[in-house]
Parts: structure tokens; sequence; C-alpha cells
């Protein structure tokens, strides 16, 4: 009785996939990357800090102070 021989190369026609766990490692980083990116364009446009005003003391003053008085011709 004769024994089959036993070949440690692969058939042709059976190919391993390509690593899954890799290319879900990608889609996962790239997604999560995406939405980061999404995020921050989302506060940069809608929650982006607004210009501080003027607080100098001539800004305050100007502010503060009377109006300039109104000629009575002006009145009805």
């Amino acid at each position: 009785m004769s024994r089959p021989a036993i070949s440690s190369v692969p058939p042709e026609g059976l190919h391993t996939p390509p690593r899954p766990l890799r290319r879900l490692t990608f889609e996962l980083f790239g997604i999560v990357a995406l939405k980061i990116a999404a995020l921050a364009l989302i506060w940069w446009v809608v929650l982006a800090p607004q210009p501080k005003p003027d607080a100098s003391p001539d800004a305050i003053a100007q502010r503060l102070a009377p109006s300039a008085p109104v000629s009575p011709e002006a009145q009805p």
C-alpha cells in the first residue's frame, strides 16, 4: 500500500483572503478621522468664538457719554 504524497504547496485556486482585520482597522480610523474633521468644521462655522468687544477706557467713555443735546428746531 502506498500513501498519497502530501504537498505543502497550496493549490492554485485556493487564495487566502487579504487580512480583513487590517482593512477594518483602516476603515474605522478613516471614519473616526472624518467625524473629527466634520465636528471641527461645524465648531469653526457655528460655535467659533466671536470677536471680543473693545474694552478700552476710551471706548467705554464714548459709550457712556451723554448724547448731544437736540436743538429745539428739530422737535415738533
